[in-house]
């Protein structure tokens, strides 16, 4: 162990003062720096987490997937499907996480265990009882929407665990923007060339809310940042500190309502 590292035992024991507990079903955002050096580095935050909820609990992770070819998608529509006909195809079990996700994620995604989402976009990773339940069959257009993961995850009574995130970073939010009710929502529709149930490459679009630049426009700081501000001042998340990062723990379901009601007044 790197001298002065952090023991997984001691992350355990942090997650659990924040309020973990056994059979929880949890989604992770972490800043490795954040959390400080760590014995075994991801693995052993992987670890801990695994440890804390036992063999009954569950985690998720947003992963993404890494797409060299995205520029493609800035390009004329008509001209996609030719662009992308040399791209390297997404494949669920072998392409790399979103590099700007988190390097916890593309651990996560190569540790033994670990199940992975068929979606070039919405990829969501999972570990633990209810990770087949949560990933089966996500929808290809309104990948988080009804249907979706994280729709899935809420009704699980799951949690939020955010240790040292960004404050803008929140994917659960963007299930309450399926919720709310603002008019005229931005869409966007992209291009993919991903692997079939055949092993075949193939070019295939899909469509979903703007969850890249919003679903409304908007100056300023990011609102999924000000909606977890404001969650966060009015005390209902459990708030403390794991490793060497300041955490929250959060209701998913109640978050998505105060997501849902933020959005209904300020964006529509």
């Amino acid at each position: 162990m790197t001298p002065h590292a952090l023991a997984v035992a001691r992350l355990v024991t942090d997650l659990q003062r924040l309020g973990v507990r056994e059979g929880d079903t949890l989604m992770v955002h972490a800043s490795l720096r954040a959390l400080g050096p760590v014995e075994d580095r991801a693995a052993g935050v992987i670890r801990a987490l695994d440890t804390a909820l036992g063999p009954s609990g569950t985690f998720m992770m947003v992963m993404g997937a890494q797409n060299d070819w995205d520029w493609v998608n800035e390009r004329p529509e008509e001209e996609r499907p030719a662009l992308l006909a040399n791209a390297e195809p997404f494949d669920a079990l072998r392409t790399p996480a979103e590099s700007d996700v988190s390097a916890l994620a593309e651990v996560m995604r190569q540790t033994p265990g670990t199940r992975v989402s068929n979606h070039p976009e919405g990829r969501f990773g999972a570990r633990g009882a209810l990770a087949e339940h949560l990933l089966r069959d996500v929808p290809w257009n309104d990948y988080y929407g009804p249907g979706s993961p994280l729709e899935r995850f809420m009704r699980a009574d799951g949690k939020v665990l955010r240790l040292g995130a960004d404050i803008s970073t929140v994917t659960l939010l963007h299930y309450a923007e399926y919720l709310a009710d603002v008019p005229s929502k931005r869409r966007v529709r992209r291009y993919r060339r991903v692997l079939n149930e055949h092993g075949t490459p193939e070019i295939r679009a899909v469509e979903c809310l703007n969850d890249s630049e919003g679903i409304v426009a908007w100056d300023g700081e990011d609102y999924f940042g000000i909606i977890l501000t404001e969650y966060l001042a009015t005390g209902r998340a459990a708030q403390g500190v794991v490793g060497n990062a300041r955490s929250e723990l959060i209701n998913g379901a109640d978050l998505v309502a105060f997501g849902t009601q933020w959005m209904n007044k300020h964006l529509g």
